[in-house]
């Protein structure tokens, strides 16, 4: 069963129930009897669907932006609003959960609030299994299904794990009347974290290794066992936490990736641009899991649309994302010897940095974008064609239909290398070899150039030399090189996806978020406002257009020095977020949940520093 139509396969079920002579005393199908429910691989794959939307979100539905790249991943340093830049949490809320099968998104978190009705969703899929389905299936059967329970149980709890840290952690269904573990407090992160990491295992050791054409097998599961272990292991050892904990979940992050890399079946050889903006993935060579959008299905999504140029991007890509880019001799900026690698001139950008900045963003300054710099990554090359007119429905709208990569290789690789290299620096593991960095870094680098990149003069980028390392002088100080090439490679090959935030997170490097810490924050690409948005320089806009010169001079538009309005785009009205402290790495607890327990005779922990 196609992930993307398991909702019209319920509906087509539904209605044929629903016509049935056979089934017209039967309780609804919207409310199952469990004893009549367990029959067999197909009632309970019915059952397991119901957890792809709310894991495997690609560019969500609609105009839903919950887990979305470009409309709900917006809360990062690589992005500058006009105005105040969105704020951390800074009280405990009144109130903060939800018992409701939903996504319950918060956005400055990356993650999902206070809510556990998913982990017992898959408690309930465990004790069926155990309970009702075992005798109706093969033994392989009950193995593979227990295993995608574990894995998404074990998805769930990485994700409230990365919002709240401790948890609460229960491995079985609850009965209303089992106070004692209804009101538990929360576990230790590294307790639940321990039982994660056991799930983990038996879903890689159990689950199927195909189970049809683009649903959840071994592999795929093994792809974000790399990403949550990655995390864990990282965050527990950036944070100073456990270090035994940091160094198991890192050697299984890696093993996990290895687990995909051995199969030999992905790889990249299609371009950067093809991943995010066609109307069909199948068999993408670089894509392991992916979400179909069918207009006739009315199956659609809006992120096509808030790519295409036209609509509004008031969080953009600032001067310090443009910087990290590299130039295609494969140095920073400061270093590279490519011919005006020191422009910052979105028509130079194009041509001498790093393939995937082409690929990401419109080549001419766009009012749109709070910065000027118009992210057109998941928008298709046709589709930019319309910008300044109406686009057709598959990039205007709520009606977009290209497919969304849920996970791909690149990750994979990238979760490898970095595991790799966190072991070897930190924890005596093997060294990382240039081997390592071809099957990596430089297969990514490798991927081929379409028409339209090619014909803007766009090269690849050189392969990252062991013997060579960049030396950046930006690198942070606590961070090897090595490391700090690792990074920067996740930062142009995921700009506006999922992972920034999170990274920032796990590295202990939320200070990031402080755009007082550098100016580079405040602005936007070099631009000649004259000649490339003149629709600025109106008596509107005057004292609000600005511009910064290199030489940090800025200059407002008083109404007559429109030859002099070139320079580094100034971000209008932009101001910094408020201060924030270490606390929020994690989200506190509400309120009322804490006097909820209280009320009922047990202690629920606030989080720490909150």
């Amino acid at each position: 069963m196609k992930y993307s139509k398991y909702i019209c396969g319920l509906l087509a079920c539904t209605l044929f129930f629903s016509c049935s002579k056979e089934v017209l005393n039967r309780p609804p199908l919207t409310s199952y009897v469990d004893n009549n429910y367990w029959r067999n691989e197909d009632d309970i794959r019915m059952y397991a669907n119901a957890f792809y939307t709310n894991y495997f979100n690609g560019f969500n539905t609609g105009f839903v932006t919950d887990y979305a790249p470009v409309t709900g991943y917006t809360f990062s340093d690589d992005l500058t609003s006009r105005n105040t830049q969105s704020s951390f949490e800074s009280s405990v809320p009144g109130s903060r959960g939800s018992t409701a099968e939903g996504a319950a998104w918060m956005s400055t978190y990356a993650g999902p609030t206070w809510d556990f009705a998913w982990v017992r969703k898959a408690n309930i899929l465990l004790d069926r299994l155990d309970n009702e389905a075992k005798p109706n299936l093969s033994d392989e059967a009950y193995k593979h299904w227990t295993a995608v329970a574990k894995f998404f149980k074990g998805f769930e709890y990485c994700r409230l794990v990365s919002v709240f840290g401790d948890i609460p952690y229960f491995d079985k269904t609850v009965q209303n009347t089992d106070l004692p573990t209804l009101f538990k407090d929360r576990d230790n992160r590294g307790v639940v974290m321990d039982k994660v990491y056991d799930d983990f295992k038996y879903a890689l050791a159990n689950m199927r290794e195909n189970d049809g054409t683009n649903v959840l097998n071994r592999y795929i599961a093994a792809a974000f066992v790399s990403r949550f272990m990655l995390f864990e292991g990282t965050f527990q050892h950036y944070h100073g936490l456990d270090a035994a904990r940091a160094k198991k979940y890192l050697e299984f992050a890696r093993d996990a990736a290895e687990m995909v890399m051995g199969i030999n079946k992905y790889n990249f050889t299609r371009d950067f641009k093809s991943i995010f903006s066609s109307e069909s993935l199948a068999g993408h060579p670089e894509v392991l899991l992916y979400r179909i959008y069918d207009a006739a299905l009315t199956i659609t999504h809006s992120v096509g649309s808030y790519s295409n140029g036209n609509e509004n991007q008031n969080s953009s890509a600032n001067l310090v994302l443009i910087k990290s880019f590299l130039a295609n001799d494969g140095q920073p900026w400061e270093n590279s010897t490519v011919t005006d690698a020191s422009s910052f001139a979105i028509a130079d950008l194009i041509k001498t940095r790093d393939p995937r900045f082409e690929a990401s963003f419109y080549n001419k300054p766009l009012n749109t974008a709070a910065t000027l710099l118009y992210c057109n990554k998941f928008a298709s090359r046709d589709a930019m064609a319309y910008v300044g007119s109406v686009p057709p429905a598959a990039w205007g709208s709520n009606t977009n239909t290209s497919d969304a990569p849920v996970m791909r290789y690149a990750e994979v690789v990238l979760n490898w290398i970095e595991a790799k290299a966190e072991l070897a620096e930190h924890f005596g593991g093997t060294p990382v070899t240039q081997d390592d960095l071809d099957k990596s870094i430089n297969a990514i680098r490798n991927r081929p150039l379409d028409a339209v990149a090619t014909s803007r003069g766009v090269k690849k980028t050189s392969p990252l030399l062991l013997a060579a390392m960049p030396v950046d002088p930006e690198r942070d100080a606590d961070v090897s090189a090595m490391i700090w090439e690792i990074r920067r490679e996740r930062r142009m090959e995921f700009v506006f996806e999922y992972s920034r935030l999170l990274d920032l997170k796990r590295w202990k490097k939320l200070t990031n978020m402080d755009f007082s810490t550098n100016p580079d924050y405040f602005l936007g690409p070099w631009v000649n406002v004259q000649t490339e948005i003149p629709s600025y320089l109106t008596t509107a806009n005057i004292g609000k257009v600005r511009v910064k010169k290199t030489d940090g001079t800025i200059v407002a538009y008083n109404g007559s020095n429109a030859a002099d309005m070139v320079g580094f785009w100034l971000v209008e009205n932009v101001q910094n977020r408020n201060a924030f402290l270490d606390r929020s790495y994690m989200a506190p607890i509400g309120q009322s949940q804490i006097v909820q327990y209280q009320d009922a005779g047990y202690t629920l922990t606030q989080t720490t520093g909150w």
